[in-house]
């Protein structure tokens, strides 16, 4: 697999922290405008209007048109602009009226940040890399400004780290994934018993359906699925431990969730059925029961099995991708790593295959 196999994933919709870029959110507005009633059937959509109505340039008006064409809602007119075909628009007019209205650009840093932390992610399953502000913000033709707050983000999420006043982000060696993971096994179980408590309980009961769910469909499941399920438990519930210490040393402990979001995706299928969601199902169980003490453990139990699971992972994609360099990526020198003797007794078993 080379890059050019990621660039569906960089635009995936729901990714955290993403803002939708202009020519979405102006299709979406629109959409939901011409299915309620309020643009109908045969009303004409220009595209400098739209720009002036939204706002915004006419290039994202013209691919808000353009997708809202492919969807149906609109067809070509005869000279120029598109029409609400007579499909559209089922609804009694009581939607929002057209007018102007201001869209929210992303901030630069959110429009090229998807894609560093996915290059990046990619490629420490080979080697540790050098990470340079510079020429990230040469490579995406930002300013350095834009470049040094992707590079904080990146920080704060645990991805890149600082050695000797420069970034680098540490290849996931098997020394590395397991520090990791006990650091995870250590702090998430005290944040869960102290979130018990606060999480609302029609979040238990949605997580714990949409768990259940996805192992009645778990040969349908895709990258994007996984990724929801990890962060419903491992994102949102643990948020409500209170503390914003704790969440903040879970959160530089976590960015091995940021690279299950690219294993998940770009990893052959490794077992019929994601052995984390029965997992999950158990801790959730018991937290939808009000107990606390079980659903700890559980969790506790969970993280070290996914311990062997994450590693296998990380061989595969080393075995199946071939990443492309980058500029702003440079060979560093891989981390001292003890023998595999250092990982005796560490590793539990793949248990759920």
């Amino acid at each position: 697999m080379t890059d050019s196999g990621m660039e569906n994933a960089r635009h995936e919709p729901g990714r955290a922290g993403a803002v939708p870029r202009l020519h979405s959110q102006a299709a979406e507005i629109l959409a939901r405008r011409i299915r309620a009633g309020a643009l109908p059937p045969g009303t004409r959509l220009l595209e400098s209007r739209v720009a002036a109505d939204f706002g915004i340039s006419r290039a994202p008006a013209r691919h808000a048109l353009a997708a809202l064409a492919d969807e149906g809602l609109l067809s070509r007119a005869e000279r120029r602009g598109y029409v609400v075909t007579s499909l559209a628009g089922s609804g009694d007019g009581s939607a929002e009226a057209p007018g102007p209205i201001h869209l929210s650009p992303a901030a630069s840093w959110e429009r090229i940040y998807a894609e560093v932390e996915t290059n990046i992610v990619s490629r420490t399953a080979f080697a540790s890399w050098r990470v340079v502000e510079s020429e990230i913000a040469k490579h995406h033709g930002v300013s350095r400004t834009v470049a040094r707050e992707v590079v904080a983000r990146l920080n704060q999420r645990g991805i890149i780290r600082k050695d000797d006043s420069r970034w680098f982000a540490p290849a996931l060696t098997p020394l590395h994934v397991t520090e990791l993971y006990e650091m995870r096994w250590t702090l998430e179980p005290i944040a869960l018993a102290k979130a018990a408590d606060s999480v609302p309980k029609d979040l238990l009961r949605r997580a714990l359906r949409s768990t259940q769910t996805a192992i009645a469909r778990a040969d349908t499941l895709t990258g994007a699925d996984l990724d929801a399920l990890e962060a419903e438990l491992h994102g949102e519930i643990l948020g409500f431990c209170g503390q914003r210490t704790l969440m903040e040393a879970l959160r530089s402990y976590q960015s091995l969730l940021v690279a299950h979001s690219f294993l998940y995706r770009w990893t052959p299928a490794l077992f019929s059925s994601e052995p984390f969601l029965p997992e999950h199902l158990k801790v959730l169980e018991a937290l939808n029961q009000g107990r606390t003490d079980h659903a700890v453990e559980a969790l506790r139990e969970h993280l070290r099995a996914s311990l062997g699971r994450a590693l296998m992972r990380i061989e595969a994609v080393a075995a199946e991708f071939r990443p492309e360099p980058l500029p702003y990526l440079q060979n560093a020198p891989q981390a001292s790593t003890s023998d595999a003797a250092s990982l005796e007794g560490k590793l539990p078993a793949l248990g759920g295959r």
